[in-house]
């Protein structure tokens, strides 16, 4: 096994979160594309794992927290550590050691280019990115925020732990007539992309009862109004997207909000 950094020959399987075989990470490509470029020239790394066969199994990326959705100084914030375990196309990677290799990596890099400390965030249920699995390779927990837990190693002793945005309570505005679904968004998680374009899909079915909309948090002003990368709602109720609500329930959701639109008197034709 061995670690890398990312070249341009990975680059789409990179995009598509390594699930080229999934058909529904495509519509992600375009969305993450996009943030890498962006982001790249903010201080991005991105590393995979590959076995000893050169089949890539996992992949970190990390960038300066001051473009992380965090709060924070001199310290390297992981947005995602991913070692493939599905059975579909590639395989199960897991159990291996391929995500330690990642953080160590990580790490190293990152100590390297300065950096105090790593930082990352992760749930405290068990599932995904658990921040018990960052405790296990001595992060200590930093802050709290719902079921999301941000924990942090420092590397010197005077390295300062980092902090969640602080949170925000802003809505989408309300249109009088029309369902508004807005989907907050930066491009760097495939699942988040797949959820924000399932739900432009459900949101074209109503025609013109409804309205779609953008706000892209890949700008730091708008990540700090919103107080978080990704969301979606429909008007001004947040939608759960861990994981990605399927279409036909995102249809379900926004057809409640239309068949409670006003609606005009229906005409018969006479003259008033």
């Amino acid at each position: 096994m061995r670690v890398v950094e990312l070249t341009p020959e990975y680059e789409s399987l990179f995009f598509r979160c390594l699930e080229e075989w999934n058909p529904e990470t495509e519509v992600a490509v375009r969305h993450r594309a996009c943030w890498y470029h962006s982001f790249r020239e903010r201080g991005l790394r991105v590393k995979l794992a590959l076995d000893d066969s050169d089949r890539v199994g996992g992949m970190i990326q990390y960038l300066p927290i001051e473009h992380a959705p965090a709060r924070g100084r001199d310290l390297y914030f992981i947005l995602c550590i991913w070692v493939h375990g599905h059975a579909q196309g590639r395989g199960n990677f897991q159990g291996h050691g391929m995500g330690s290799a990642l953080l160590a990596a990580a790490e190293a890099d990152a100590c390297a280019l300065g950096a105090k400390g790593m930082a990352a965030w992760g749930l405290v249920l068990p599932f995904w990115m658990r921040a018990s699995w960052f405790r296990k390779h001595g992060y200590r927990k930093a802050d709290r925020s719902g079921v999301s837990g941000l924990v942090w190693k420092p590397f010197v002793a005077d390295a300062e732990p980092p902090r969640w945005l602080p949170s925000s309570s802003k809505r989408p505005a309300r249109v009088p007539g029309q369902v508004v679904v807005t989907a907050c968004s930066s491009g760097w998680c495939v699942a988040q992309a797949i959820a924000l374009e399932r739900a432009r899909s459900a949101a074209s079915e109503f025609g013109d009862d409804v309205s779609f909309q953008i706000i892209d948090t890949k700008d730091r002003t708008r990540l700090l109004e919103w107080g978080a990368t990704d969301a979606l709602f429909v008007d001004d109720q947040p939608i759960w997207t861990g994981p990605p609500p399927s279409r036909e329930r995102l249809v379900r959701q926004i057809g409640k909000r239309v068949r409670r639109l006003p609606r005009a008197p229906a005409r018969d034709g006479r003259d008033p």
